[in-house]
Parts: structure tokens; sequence; C-alpha cells
């Protein structure tokens, strides 16, 4: 048993340690929908 304890503990810290070096590369803020979903901008419009 102790060894599971353990075994967790070890996740969560690489987990953690993951996400803190991750930094503004995670959106922890849940779903998005509308224009904030994408990171790409817009698309220039064609020259006429």
């Amino acid at each position: 048993m102790w060894k599971l304890v353990v075994g967790f503990v070890v996740f969560a810290a690489i987990a953690l340690y993951v996400i803190s070096k991750a930094g503004d590369k995670i959106d922890m803020s849940g779903e998005k929908h509308g224009g904030d979903t994408t990171h790409e901008p817009a698309p220039a419009a064609a020259p006429k």
C-alpha cells in the first residue's frame, strides 16, 4: 500500500513540475467558444 502512495506522490510531483515549466503554454481555463478559440492571425484579404 505504501508503494501506491509513494508512486502517486512521485507522479503528482512530476506533473506539477511539468505544468510549472510550461508557463503560459498551457491554458487551464476550460472550453473556449468563438473568436478566442484560435491562436492564428486572421487571413489577409486577397487584393483585387
